[in-house]
């Protein structure tokens, strides 16, 4: 009796577990027999363990298919790999594709480091193969012009136009287009600011992009400058005249101020020197003052006689008549000064 439950018992579980086989095997039969029309190559053993390590089977068997079908040599283990670490294998295996139509060497290792870096990998072909052209500088920003001025002080306006493809090799740890757009600015308004006038730039303006073109810009960018083309090209303000003006305001009033210091010092020193004639003029009222005092004192000493007095009188009477005649200032006159 004890025989029988037990074979009933691993009867059930066998069951149980061809239950369980069956169920998986129905989940990735699809899958299977696709990878092996495809001749992809991908075991049941394989799908099964990518469902336990939190792969999509899906995702890993369509990307061997394309990648198979395309004649590209990538093993399951290399894209499941890519996937764990988050990258996008859809995209890489794409891209891959696009490179080998275009004869662009490019390998899965270097598809993988440029997608984990970040970069679109696939756009980064695509740019590869069908060159793309940048604004400069960018509309985005809100500044629809690159404005520099020339040696004559007369303001120039210009637009450009970068034709760029991409470099593989460059993608990782290469500058991106706001560099470009930087560096194309920089040398546009370093060639208009060396030209003498104005006129030459719109003359030629292919020499800024001759000259731009010269300089390398694309040097440690994950780009390459197929051309620099100018689109506009217009002529601003008189930068250089309203910089004299502003100078000859700033000396103006430097001037102005200047003038009301010497003026306000000028005031100062009359009112000083009014004072002045007012302090001598008290003293000399004074010393006059004195006169009648000194003179009383002689009288009374005998230094001085009433003869002295009166022949000093009469002098000073002929002095007096004396002026009237000349039109000179009276003895009064005099002797209220």
């Amino acid at each position: 009796m004890l025989a029988l439950e037990a074979v009933w018992v691993v009867a059930i579980v066998l069951a149980l577990i061809a239950l369980v086989f069956f169920v998986i095997v129905l989940k990735f039969f699809a899958l299977y027999i696709q990878a092996l029309f495809a001749r992809a190559k991908v075991g049941m053993g394989e799908l099964i363990g990518m469902s336990l390590r939190k792969v999509d089977p899906r995702v890993i068997v369509l990307s061997k298919i394309r990648a198979v079908q395309a004649g590209l040599e990538v093993t399951t283990r290399e894209m499941e790999s890519h996937y764990l670490s988050g990258g996008r294998v859809p995209n890489v295996i794409t891209a891959l594709i696009a490179a080998n139509r275009a004869n662009i060497e490019l390998t899965f290792r270097t598809a993988t480091a440029i997608d984990l870096a970040g970069r679109d990998i696939l756009e980064a072909v695509q740019t590869s193969v069908n060159p793309k052209v940048i604004d400069c500088p960018n509309p985005a920003s809100g500044k629809m012009s690159i404005d520099a001025v020339a040696k004559d002080g007369i303001q120039v306006k210009a637009k450009a136009r970068v034709t760029v493809r991409a470099n593989i090799d460059r993608l990782v740890g290469g500058a991106t287009e706001e560099t470009i757009i930087a560096r194309v600015g920089e040398g546009i308004v370093t060639t208009i600011g060396s030209s003498d006038t104005y006129k030459s730039v719109l003359e030629n303006p292919d020499n800024i992009s001759k000259q731009v073109l010269d300089k390398g810009l694309d040097a440690g960018t994950a780009f390459e400058i197929l051309s620099i083309d100018i689109a506009d090209v217009d002529v601003g303000e008189n930068i250089g005249a309203k910089l004299q003006a502003d100078q000859a305001e700033a000396d103006k009033r430097r001037f102005q101020a200047e003038a009301e210091k010497r003026r306000a010092m000028a005031m100062a020193r009359e009112q000083e020197m009014k004072a002045n004639v007012q302090e001598n003029r008290a003293k000399v009222v004074l010393a006059e003052a004195e006169i009648p005092l000194a003179m009383a004192e002689s009288f009374r000493s005998g230094h001085l006689g009433i003869m002295d007095y009166y022949r000093m009188k009469n002098i000073q009477s002929d002095t007096q008549m004396r002026n009237n005649i000349g039109g000179g200032p009276t003895g009064g006159e005099s002797q209220k000064k």
